[in-house]
């Protein structure tokens, strides 16, 4: 799953130099390269700033992060880490992102040790793994009650679901 190629991940990042002197300079940085690259622009930005010898920065706004936070000093390796996850994810990996609190390591975790895969929703999860260990007969199918058995596993905190879309449920394991 990767971001529509007219969406881009983007970091406004002003220099705080000219913004505590009342200026407002400041540059557009693709988020979804290296953080050198990053860390490059940012330097260029600061050069060009209407205060000498700016070197201070804060990241003022985000676009194409689904959601996601980004925190007005965050780290720049972390936030091209999470921008490259959310491009080759999507919304599933912006999704992950907010579930653990931007925590990268437990999203990348999730979605390499925990993912189920995509469903209509839990309950047709609940039936296809119910199918695939058991033998139901087929007169005794209609009797089962799907959705108390996905409320079950969510509620008893086995599982948890991510809508990325209406009809569209990615399923993970609790751990």
């Amino acid at each position: 799953m990767t971001i529509a190629a007219d969406s881009s991940l983007r970091i406004y990042v002003a220099c705080l130099a000219a913004y505590n002197n009342g200026y407002l300079h400041g540059a557009w940085i693709d988020a979804d390269q290296d953080a050198y690259q990053i860390r490059d622009q940012i330097a260029a930005m600061l050069a060009r700033s209407p205060v000498e010898h700016s070197e201070e920065y804060a990241i003022h706004d985000c676009e194409g992060f689904e959601g996601v936070s980004i925190s007005e000093y965050a780290g720049i390796d972390s936030v091209a880490r999470m921008a490259a996850f959310i491009a080759e994810h999507g919304a599933l990996g912006a999704r992950l992102l907010e579930q653990f609190s931007g925590d990268m390591d437990q999203a990348e975790t999730a979605l390499q040790d925990c993912y189920h895969g995509q469903f209509a929703s839990l309950a047709d999860y609940m039936e296809e793994l119910t199918a695939e260990s058991v033998m139901i007969p087929e007169a005794l199918r209609h009797y089962v009650n799907w959705d108390a058995m996905a409320r079950d596993a969510e509620m008893g905190g086995d599982l948890f679901t991510i809508e990325t879309a209406h009809g569209e449920v990615h399923v993970f394991s609790s751990r």
